[in-house]
């Protein structure tokens, strides 16, 4: 029998039986057992995990363990670069994707709100999921750690949050998406591109009030629904400005498209 001693950092912790947490413990490991087979048979989906030393060294999820061998797992670092060692996943992902699985509609919505192409059905099973994020290279949001769990699975977050207000502000602070958000430039129903519209193309489809109101507006080609800066846009932008506090502000001659106010009857 291989045995060997782990320690896992920071939130990776929350996955380990409480006696595990944030300490060194040993753990009996087959003979052929793999880093990956290791950190998900202790709890930990490989999805969280950005890098793991072996004996000091950083390796990927095939390295064989041996007996007396020293893992430290460390999830995704916020403050640290890492960039120079090697990481568990060959390559990152150039452009953030996501697709949230059934419980996250609401953090879907406002994920599309900042700009981001999030998929979300939620007919959508695991399987289905599974596919999806390998076809087109994206990431993972769940509440189910099993899923993550699956093989070809390569980037993937697991969302602790409840709500999705708390869960998108999680999402940006773990992902660091501040700088790439790109607010109020996707329909929140559709998740296709919003983009600018003449008053005078959609004047006979608003409400007397917005329509004497309003000058800027935008639409969805998808659902063709038309969108103007309202009272909900408003508060959407609150949160927004929340999310991006601490980044550059955009250009001016490059101001975000206007953002979906409400939908009209």
């Amino acid at each position: 029998m291989v045995t060997a001693t782990f320690r896992f950092y920071e939130e990776l912790n929350d996955f380990l039986a409480p006696a595990r947490r944030r300490r060194e413990f040993d753990a009996p490991c087959a003979r052929a057992a793999t880093v990956k087979h290791m950190v998900e048979a202790l709890g930990v989906p490989h999805t969280e995990v950005e890098l793991v030393l072996v004996n000091g060294e950083s390796v990927d999820f095939d390295c064989l363990l041996r007996d007396g061998d020293r893992v430290a797992v460390y999830p995704k670092f916020e403050s640290l670069d890492i960039t120079p060692l090697l990481r568990v996943r060959r390559h990152p992902l150039r452009v953030m994707r996501f697709v949230a699985d059934a419980h996250l509609g609401g953090l879907a919505h406002l994920l599309r709100m900042t700009g981001f192409d999030t998929l979300y059905d939620n007919h959508f099973d695991d399987g289905e999921i599974e596919i999806i994020a390998g076809r087109d290279a994206r990431i993972v949001l769940t509440r189910d750690r099993e899923l993550l769990k699956r093989r070809t699975l390569t980037h993937g977050c697991y969302v602790r949050a409840q709500k999705p207000a708390q869960q998108v502000r999680e999402i940006f602070d773990r992902l660091d998406l501040a700088g790439s958000a790109k607010p109020f430039t996707l329909c929140l129903d559709c998740n296709a591109p919003l983009r600018p519209i003449g008053k005078a193309q959609v004047e006979d489809r608003l409400p007397p009030g917005v329509r004497a109101s309003h000058t800027r507006f935008s639409t969805c080609d998808v659902c063709r629904r038309v969108f103007w800066e309202g009272s909900h846009w408003r508060r959407m932008r609150v949160l927004v400005d929340e999310l991006l506090a601490g980044s550059p502000p955009l250009p001016p001659e490059t101001p975000a498209a206007p953002g979906p106010a409400r939908y009209p009857k």
